[in-house]
């Protein structure tokens, strides 16, 4: 097994609400000493990429903007591509990652990530509306549940994203991960070919059985939005199944030491 990058979800991975895990830091860094080419990819959507950056950087984390992919940013790319006017369903701090397509002469498309208190009755009809009048129909992301700040399980924007394709009759382009276009954007941004890299998450589904669908290796860390048994649940079987992102590293960098020898 030859691993030459790494994938790495930032929550519930190497982040907690506004922390850092225990040893999360240290881990990275020792991922940077090793050589291994990182890229973070998260389905985060209630914070713009700014907003990302500079929490991470506060808390010593050092990620770079060309290391971070994040839905928001792959869905202003698609909309600018295809001429699109966005109807957003999205977060007050994701609308500054949409600017500029404001303005584009065509179509609508409605665009849904983690909206919050944002998710009213009224903000769900008008996107509703929206897409029975014709509208595109693009999901950031289709998380069941994430890790909140508080240390609970809160729910995520997939419900709400079901609810629309369930009243529509239509369904969602998943922009986010497990998109095998967002896993493609990240590997071409290394430069290596999936069967070289390794996924690191805590979300069976999203992260380690989407990444292994596209001929990734997935190895699942039980902190974050984990659950005992969530391994059993995804086809293919993780990799590796793992306590947390230090020991995943220490993992990591025995299965090069092995290959060397």
């Amino acid at each position: 097994m030859t691993i030459k990058g790494v994938l790495l979800d930032l929550g519930g991975v190497v982040l907690e609400g506004e922390r850092a895990l225990p040893g999360a830091t240290e881990a990275l860094a020792r991922l940077r000493a090793a050589g291994l080419p990182l890229r973070c990819i998260t389905n985060t959507t209630r914070r713009s990429r700014r907003q990302m950056l500079e929490d991470l950087h506060a808390i010593g984390i050092d990620i770079s903007a060309d290391e971070l992919f994040m839905p928001a940013i792959a869905a202003r790319t698609l909309l600018l591509e295809r001429g699109l006017r966005p109807h957003l369903l999205v977060h007050p701090n994701l609308e500054e990652d949409f600017a500029g397509t404001e303005g584009a002469a065509g179509g609508i498309a409605v665009v849904v990530g983690d909206a919050a208190e944002g998710f009213t009755y009224g903000a769900m009809n008008a996107a509703f509306r929206a897409l029975m009048e014709g509208a595109a129909f693009y999901a950031l992301a289709k998380n069941r549940a994430f890790k909140d700040a508080d240390g609970a399980l809160s729910i995520d924007a997939g419900a709400f994203v079901t609810a629309l394709e369930y009243a529509t009759k239509r369904e969602a382009a998943v922009l986010g991960k497990p998109a095998e276009g967002f896993f493609a954007a990240a590997l071409s941004s290394l430069g290596l070919p999936a069967g070289k890299v390794v996924m690191i998450g805590d979300d069976a589904e999203a992260d380690v059985a989407g990444a292994m669908r596209c001929g990734l290796q997935g190895v699942l860390v039980q902190t974050g939005k984990y659950l005992p048994g969530d391994e059993k649940d995804i086809e293919p079987s993780p990799t590796a199944v793992l306590s947390d992102f230090p020991t995943a590293v220490e993992w990591l960098l025995q299965v090069q030491c092995n290959e060397k020898v």
